[in-house]
């Protein structure tokens, strides 16, 4: 309780602090002033300040340290039980309420009490407390304003009067001010008039209650004004104190603030000059970076380079050493393997100089939905602002890929974790199959409920073959009860849904031959109608018919006119329309919904099948055309800017693969890049991978190092592309690389309105908003030229540029970027004229007089179109990425068998020899492609041409075997030096290289094994179909490559493993295995026998022999077949073939010591 004096010059005022509760029995401490009260705090921060007991109803007022405080005289009536220590407590004005500065040199006379006082005043530091220098100032406040005569004019009150609040001139301070208007009905204590602003005043100085009466907050910066005077803080002990009082207590009885901040924010809020805000994400992880790369280890990258080094060094001696002894006994041995072994250092600097900068990349999904998905002041509702994805699937032939294969990539397409409406599915059925087709519209149906339990339980993968064929425990980490249940319900479907698959082709042929007999009924009904003769038959053809009572416009089994496979009609079907821009939940689960999806978002991806116009003249190019084909309808239909395309038997093996690779193209700097290639997993191969199946050994080492450069090579599948790259445009950005080794680098504005230099295979995108630019509008004109005459078309190229811009925060030098949320809107509905329009663009005659296949879309005219377009996309100045996910992103399945995966690589050969004979080779390459990243595609081109050396190399230990000699006169300890360095180093790299690339010694094993395989059969034949087409024009036609269809319960997973298919291809690798073989004992028996045996020779021969033989092991065994079996024709070439080149031998160099049998005579 406060009773205010009747004096302000009065008795002193006493102060009583008690420990414990009202009315507690517990020891308190009372402190009497002997001067008068000179002034009370006016900070509100300040725990000492009485304004909260002004305001309060009672007497008393909580400190911030839980203890009760009250004031009265000497007079009071009130007692107080306790005893009375004589302590100084005075309480000085606050920096809220500074005085003038007066020098404590001008004190008079008068100051010197307030002074005496000092010494013995306790002051408890720390924020908004009272510190000495407040002491000094508010005594020669109080002395300066008692001279100037603006005092309080209220009784008891001595505080400062504020200026002209009433008109009869009554002093008044704030804090009476603030009591008269709150309790006084706003009337002034001098003329009881009331004050014109009074309510003014309550909206402006609102008395704070008891509860408020806390330190707040730091100001805001704007308000913030700096005071250069510094207060010393101070704390002394009065020197009669009790002995049983806490000083310490006393001290820190006050509670400042921390002010506001990521260490501590206060619980009532910032109080800005916005009022009171909650704390903000101080992490600020919209801003962090998407993607981070990751430098393989300096102690294994330094030691790797320093070995190439060494072994480059290596080979340099020994090569010259080489060609300074040669062998004057076998010239024309010495001769070939000096040859060889130059072409193979050549090759293997070739291979190894990408690879000096290996990366490894990873990437951050929160970052990517904080600054995405979460709702900000441009996107309120927090709806997606990612780009869309349209995803491509390719399929030609259902009878070599089957449908079920292809209905399960499908449906992990439509179970993707992304946004429902920013994905659109097509899938191009090159063949124009009605099989394919109600496979789709199966898969359609029963996507329905395997999306919704995929989102609902988190399923992994989202194949539902891969997810129920797997062998662990599929209850690990699911904790909803009753994910056993629907589980099972959702089991007992697919297996229904594989029946139905199954069962299509069947159904669809009795239903065809109901209908063709139908037909034929009637044909022959009317021709009885018009009285035509009846025994002459008319013909009717043999359609295919769908389950409406229509014929099928696509391709039909009798192969009739503009129903085959090179000719038919172009097809759109939108099996699921564009979805619903808002989430819809499904319901409960009751007769016709199999599981309880009230909390799922039921929505589905849109799915479309595309056949494309096929007629005889025209050449269809392909997979590319198909492709090509896809990139024009989904510009019509959905124009993503960002395409991803997959093989029909790649299905989506981690969900949030497609978030991984947005990372990067939404990161600061992905601007530049034009796709992020992910490595190919496959499944369904034998456990030792005989043939070198899984490639681990280019996937993860060559394309890691790649990656270091200016990206991976694009290898055909599993690829996010930026669709403006697609189309030939140049990056926003490039760089120059002039000078020896590319040192000298120049950087390049492609995207301003004048650009100065451009490349002949470059388009530059017109910015949008230039009107005024020539440029733009002579670009805009040669649109047509290159993208063919579709104003759709052309319109949804700028539209598909603007939205994959990065945010305007991150946007680099020289580009535009978008706003946030302005993706965030709904979707435009499929018309019937967006259909039409998309059917236009598929017609077999739309690519003439266009550059499709030139410089825009997929190139044409190789074999291997996937390199040949990333390779151009690199020559405009693009990078890509190499994302390599915890999770493998796509899984696969790849040719077990020996025929089948020589036929694989003789594909993939013959396309390198065509990109080494084009402009495609990376000889003629720009300035705009790195040193390194000209020397990987160079390799590409002419890695087949190692063959040829490599044939020859395989057959020389056999000649030195039959011949008795060696590539060397004699085993010198410098040859086996030089030797011995060049294989350490060898094993030492490749040891380095498991280390920083993660594959296993024995893929590296299996990989060199199928090396010498391919380059011993496929590579020659490649090369050798190569020189046919660029000489003599031949053209080369390939069979599409089988996809295994999943194994039936019982039957063998690996059966084709044991099939032995015979191929022209196997002729080369089994004459060197038998010639090898052959001269192995041949070599031994004649150094046995000979009277001067050369042990030497035949060592280096038969160890040369076995280092062959080892390397074809795979090979062998995959010819002995499950049983051993080896078909005749292949002993029947091989052994007629090692026939001719031994006779062929002994007529050329005859055994010493025998009679010429060239003359022959008659005895």
């Amino acid at each position: 309780m406060v009773k205010t004096a009747s004096s302000p010059s009065s008795s002193p005022v006493t102060i009583t602090v008690s420990s414990g509760g009202k009315g507690g029995g517990s020891r308190s401490m009372g402190l009497t002033s002997p001067v008068p009260r000179a002034s009370v705090s006016n900070n509100p921060n300040s725990p000492l300040s009485c304004r909260g007991n002004r305001a309060s109803s009672g007497g008393n007022r909580t400190s911030s340290g839980g203890r009760y405080v009250s004031m009265s005289k000497d007079d009071a009536t009130e007692e107080i039980s306790s005893e009375f220590v004589n302590y100084t407590v005075h309480i000085p004005s606050t920096p809220d309420h500074q005085p003038m500065s007066v020098s404590q040199t001008s004190l008079n006379e008068d100051a010197k009490p307030e002074r005496s006082f000092i010494s013995d005043t306790i002051f408890t530091g720390g924020f908004n407390s009272l510190t000495r220098g407040h002491v000094i100032e508010s005594s020669l406040e109080k002395s300066q304003s008692m001279k100037m005569g603006l005092i309080c004019g209220m009784k008891g009150c001595d505080e400062k009067a504020m200026q002209n609040k009433c008109e009869c001139g009554f002093k008044i301070c704030r804090d009476c001010y603030l009591d008269c208007v709150g309790s006084g009905g706003g009337h002034c204590p001098g003329c009881k008039e009331p004050y014109k602003d009074a309510s003014d005043g309550d909206n402006d100085d609102e008395v704070m209650s008891e509860a408020d009466d806390q330190a707040l907050p730091l100001p805001s910066m704007a308000d913030f004004k700096l005071d250069k005077r510094l207060s010393l803080v101070k704390s002394f002990k009065a020197q009669n104190h009790p002995p049983d009082f806490d000083h310490n207590r006393w001290l820190f009885e006050t509670k400042g603030t921390y002010g506001y901040g990521n260490a501590l924010w206060p619980k009532d809020g910032y109080g800005g000059a916005n009022g009171f805000e909650h704390p903000p994400d101080f992490g600020e992880r919209n801003r962090r970076p998407l993607t981070r790369k990751v430098f393989v280890s300096a102690a294994i990258l330094s030691p790797y380079r320093l070995l190439i080094a060494i072994r480059l060094v290596a080979l340099g001696f020994f090569l010259a050493w080489r060609i300074r002894h040669p062998n004057r006994e076998a010239m024309w041995l010495w001769g070939m393997s000096t040859t060889c072994e130059l072409w193979f250092a050549f090759s293997w600097l070739l291979d190894q100089l990408p690879k000096l900068c290996p990366v490894n990349r990873t990437t951050d999904l929160s970052v990517l939905k904080d600054r995405f998905e979460t709702p900000n002041l441009r996107n309120p509702k927090g709806r997606c602002d990612l780009p869309g994805i349209d995803v491509f699937v390719s399929t030609a032939d259902p009878e070599k890929e089957p449908p079920l294969v292809t209905a399960n990539t499908i449906l992990s397409i439509l179970a993707v974790e992304y946004p429902v409406e920013k994905v659109a599915c097509y899938l191009s059925d090159d063949g124009g199959a009605l099989l394919t087709f109600e496979a789709l519209a199966e898969t359609a149906s029963f996507a329905r409920v395997w999306v919704p339990f995929c989102r609902k339980h988190n399923i992994e993968p989202r194949n539902p073959e891969a997810y129920f064929g797997q062998k662990r425990d599929f209850l690990k980490n699911k904790v909803r009860l009753d994910f056993v249940r629907e589980r099972r319900k959702i089991k007992r479907e697919y297996d229904e849904f594989k029946v139905r698959i199954n069962s299509l082709p069947e159904s669809i042929r009795r239903r065809s031959d109901a209908y063709n007999a139908h037909e034929e009924l009637r044909v022959k009904k009317k021709q009885m109608e018009m009285g035509g003769n009846l025994v002459e038959t008319i013909k009717v053809p043999k359609a295919i018919w769908m389950s409406d009572g229509s014929q099928w416009p696509g391709t039909w089994a009798s192969a009739e006119a503009d129903h085959s496979r090179g000719d038919h009609a172009g097809i759109i079907q939108a099996m699921l329309a564009p979805p619903n821009a808002e989430p819809v939940f499904g319901t409960e689960a009751d007769g016709e919904n199999l599981i309880d999806t009230t909390e799922v978002d039921i929505r589905l991806p849109m799915l479309v099948y595309v056949s494309r116009e096929k007629r005889p003249g025209y050449d269809h190019n392909k997979k590319a055309g198909a492709m090509n084909a896809l990139v024009r309808t989904s510009a019509i239909m959905s124009n993503g800017p960002f395409i991803l395309n997959l093989d029909c038997d790649h299905y989506i093996n981690n969900s949030c693969a497609m978030r991984e690779g947005m990372c990067f193209m939404l990161d600061r700097g992905g601007d530049r890049i034009c796709y992020v290639q992910f490595p190919q997993r496959f499944e369904g191969i034998d456990p030792n991978d005989r043939y070198a199946n899984h490639n681990t050994v280019f996937f993860d080492v060559t394309m890691r190092a790649l990656d270091g450069l200016q990206g991976p090579m694009y290898v055909g599948t599993g690829c996010i592309f930026r669709r403006t790259a697609l189309y030939g445009f140049s990056p926003p950005r490039a760089t120059e690389h002039h000078g020896w080794f590319g040192r000298r680098k120049i950087k390049l504005f492609l995207r301003k309105p004048k650009v100065t230099k451009k490349e002949e295979d470059e388009i530059v995108l017109p910015i949008n908003g230039d009107h005024n630019d020539d440029d733009a509008d002579i670009e805009s004109l040669l649109l047509p030229r290159r993208f063919g005459n579709s104003t759709s078309l052309a319109a949804s190229i700028p539209v598909a540029e603007y939205q994959g811009r990065l945010l305007q925060d991150l946007q680099g030098k020289g580009n535009q970027g978008r706003p946030a949320g302005s993706l965030a809107v709904p979707r435009e509905p499929l018309d019937a004229a967006t259909v039409a329009e998309a059917i236009h663009v598929i017609s077999c005659f739309y690519e003439d007089k266009t550059e499709w296949g030139k410089r825009v879309g997929w190139i044409y005219g190789s074999v291997t179109e996937d390199v040949v377009t990333g390779y151009r996309m690199h020559n405009r100045g693009w990078r890509s990425i190499y994302c390599v996910t915890r999770r493998d992103a796509f899984r696969g399945t790849a040719p077990i068998n020996l025929t089948d995966r020589l036929h694989q690589v003789l594909r993939w050969s013959t396309g390198s020899v065509e990109i080494f004979f084009s402009r495609n080779n990376a000889l003629f390459a720009s300035t705009r492609m790195k040193f390194l990243q000209r020397i990987a595609y160079f390799n590409v081109g002419m890695y087949p041409f190692t063959s040829i050396f490599l044939l020859v190399y395989c057959i020389l230990p056999a000649m030195s075997l039959f011949s008795g000699q060696f590539i060397v006169q004699s085993l010198s300890v410098t040859f086996l030096i030089f030797l011995l360095a060049i294989t350490i180093t060898l094993c030492m790299l490749a040891l380095l290289e498991i280390r920083w690339s993660g594959i296993t010694l024995h893929d590296w094993w299996r990989n060199e094994q199928f090396w010498l395989i391919g380059g011993t059969s496929a590579h020659p034949a490649a090369v050798l179909q190569g020189l046919l087409k660029v000489i003599a024009g031949v053209d080369i036609s390939f069979t599409l490559t089988s996809k295994s269809a999943t194994p039936d319960d019982g039957d063998d997973e690996f059966a084709e493993l044991y099939e032995v298919k015979w191929s022209f291809l196997m002729v080369p690798p089994i004459t060197i295995m038998m010639l090898n073989s052959i001269a192995i004992a041949v070599g031994v028996a004649r150094t046995m026998y000979s009277p001067f045996p050369q042990w030497s020779k035949l060592l280096g021969g038969v160890f040369f022999s076995f280092w062959v033989l080892s390397h074809l092991y795979p090979f062998a065994k995959g010819l002995m077949g499950r049983r051993g079996k080896v078909p005749t024709i292949v002993f029947v070439w091989s052994g007629l073939l090692s026939t001719i080149i031994s006779l062929l031998w002994v007529y050329i160099d005859p055994p010493s010591g025998t009679q010429d049998f060239r003359k022959f005579q008659f005895p």
